[in-house]
């Protein structure tokens, strides 16, 4: 067995390194959280090649002198904590002294930096953990950072990065939440020189939401605030009925720093249990405010898992008060009052009616309310006459074969109707316990799940889409609708249009990762589109990259299908009776998607034999 040494200084750098420098947006993460604690107010980030060729992060901060410049590339060396007990109250991002010594150790590594006091800047420049020179440099106050070459010590580590622009995506979405963290600080973010975002300081967080996000999260989005005791929780949570396929817009913070935890994760999804369908995720950006030595936040190198002392009461009382938050929410009493209608008088000035709603009359082409009841006079003394009717009907026709041929079409057979249409082979007569519908066959009783019906119908329109050679029909929406999309789902997009389009989607660039929707598939409601592209761009996301439009468009449908009625209200009779015609035309009408049944019937035979005679 070969002897035991101690590890030179640079081994032991890099392999720090491997626990703190995963990949170049935990450089960026240490970098940023250095700047905040510096207390700069201005934050400008810059990146190539997704990090792995050139990072930049530059603030105005209190900047270093030349002595604490070199001090900070020394392994455990910090200015945050100064014993052990202070582990139990950390009130800074920064605070183990690991960050910079690691990333000096597997890069191109210059620190720019000069102090309030200083007249000169210093420059200190390290390469693969070895100091090549210190020297002072003119610069305003503040700190610039700048990491290339990241991992050209130890070449294996970047062969596991993944491809520029996931990594690209990584380092956006990071920067995205720290920006959002910080309100009140200005933050740039330069992709090989340009601007991906510059948001200035802002007051609140939902105006920063608004600038990173865009309009259509934050118009998604209500405010909330809570606060019991030692807690106080305040952010935004999407509206009632919106929801995604994935936890992605779930975003926490603790005491203003980025974490994941499952207690809070849980809690949410349980206090949205009924309020989003079975399977979606709520919308939720989350500030949690609590002592400091309440929360563990020295379990992970990266600092991104978190661990309560308490982690019961922390979790009811989120639990709780967006409970209490989304049953106000839902609430009719919580909607604004309508006016009150007001009432009319007719024309002889002797009973009261109620005045017809103008903006209600625009729906029908009407502008006036005196072509209302002029339009009604006119109706209800006007009689057709034969000749009037006759004309109507093309012509020559008299009016005993208008009768017969109505005659004719009212006892023409059909397959679904109501139970007053004899020719109907099933016979709609109820509808029960919510999606239930009963219908009447000359066979005996078929009970259908109207929205299992509704689930294979779609499914079935889908296939016969991807199975046809010719492009899928399209509806044009009356309002286009925006997609902003990150890095990868822009990708994912981009190389998905040419079958999209052949699906029956309209979808137009404009700009750099933002889509315009202009039209969607027949068999898609037009205000179920958008999420159906997003949970397409999810589907693909989660296989990495492997794009098999045909499977993820089925994938993506099942999802919607299964959720996309739960959020309306229930079927209508005359809905019942269009879906049950329309299912006895698909392939395999007998099972959902999924495999569950759609319907079934009890044959007269059952009743006979229950009731010990013939019916």
């Amino acid at each position: 067995m070969p002897e035991i040494r101690i590890l030179a200084d640079q081994v032991a750098n890099q392999i720090a390194a491997g626990e703190v420098v995963e990949r170049p947006v935990a450089v960026l993460k240490e970098l940023v959280e250095n700047s905040i604690d510096a207390g700069a107010s201005k934050i400008e980030i810059e990146f190539r090649n997704g990090g792995k060729s050139y990072l930049r992060v530059e603030d105005d901060g209190l900047g270093m002198t030349q002595d604490q410049a070199l001090l900070s590339l020394e392994r455990h060396a910090t200015s945050k904590i100064r014993k052990a007990s202070d582990l139990n109250q950390v009130g800074t991002f920064g605070f183990r002294g690991e960050a910079l010594p690691s990333i000096a150790s597997v890069s191109r590594f210059v620190l720019r930096t000069r102090s309030k006091k200083g007249s000169d800047g210093t420059e200190i420049f390290v390469n693969g953990g070895k100091l090549v020179h210190c020297k002072e440099c003119g610069m305003p106050r503040g700190t610039r950072v700048e990491v290339s070459h990241l991992f050209n010590s130890v070449p294996g580590r970047r062969k596991f990065l993944k491809t520029e622009v996931t990594e690209a995506t990584h380092l956006v979405h990071m920067a995205k939440l720290y920006a959002l963290s910080h309100p009140s600080l200005t933050f740039t973010l330069l992709e090989s020189g340009r601007t991906l975002f510059r948001s200035p300081a802002c007051e609140v967080a939902a105006d920063r939401v608004r600038e990173i996000f865009g309009t259509g999260l934050s118009e998604s989005l209500v405010p909330f605030q809570a606060e019991d005791g030692e807690f106080v929780m305040h952010g935004l949570l999407g509206k009632p009925g919106q929801s995604r396929s994935t936890r992605k817009e779930m975003i926490f913070f603790v005491n203003r720093r980025p974490v994941d935890s499952k207690t809070l994760s849980y809690a949410v999804l349980e206090a949205f249990h009924t309020f989003v369908p079975k399977g979606r995720h709520p919308l939720a950006i989350l500030f949690l405010e609590v002592d400091p030595a309440s929360v563990d936040v020295n379990v992970h190198p990266s600092k991104r898992e978190i661990r309560f002392r308490n982690e019961p009461q922390v979790r009811s009382f989120i639990l709780n008060k967006i409970l209490e938050h989304n049953r106000f929410t839902a609430s009719p009493s919580a909607k604004p009052v309508q006016e009150a209608i007001q009432n009319g008088v007719d024309d002889d000035k002797t009973k009261a009616l109620p005045q017809i709603d103008p903006r209600a009359l625009e729906l029908y082409g009407i502008k006036e309310t005196t072509q209302v009841s002029e339009n009604l006079h006119e109706d209800s003394n006007s009689i057709k006459k034969p000749s009037d009717e006759k004309q109507a009907l093309g012509g020559d026709i008299e009016p005993s074969q208008t009768v017969a041929r109505t005659r004719k079409e009212i006892i023409n057979r059909k397959l679904v109707g109501n139970r007053q249409e004899p020719g109907a082979e099933w016979q709609f007569l109820d509808r029960s316990h919510g999606d239930l519908a009963i219908f009447s066959t000359p066979q005996g009783v078929v009970a259908l799940h109207a929205r299992a019906a509704y689930e294979r119908i779609r499914f079935e329109q889908l296939e016969d889409s991807l199975r046809g050679t010719d492009a899928c029909a399209s509806q044009s929406l009356l309002l286009a609708e925006p997609l902003e999309l990150d890095g990868i789902d822009s990708t994912n997009l981009r190389e998905s249009l040419p079958k999209l389009r052949k699906l029956g989607f309209v979808l137009e660039e404009f700009g750099r990762n933002f889509y315009r929707l202009e039209g969607c598939p027949h068999w898609l409601p037009p205000e179920d589109a958008a999420n159906y592209l997003r949970d397409f761009l999810e589907v693909a996301r989660e296989h990495g990259g492997d794009l098999r439009v045909e499977s993820f468009i089925r994938e993506a449908l099942e999802r919607q299908v299964n959720y996309s009625h739960e959020t309306k209200a229930s079927f209508s009779d005359a809905e019942m009776i269009k879906l049950a015609s329309q299912l006895l035309g698909c392939r395999n009408p007998f099972v959902c998607p999924r495999g569950r049944p759609v319907y079934f019937e009890i044959p007269i035979r059952d009743f006979e034999t229950r009731f010990k005679r013939k019916l």
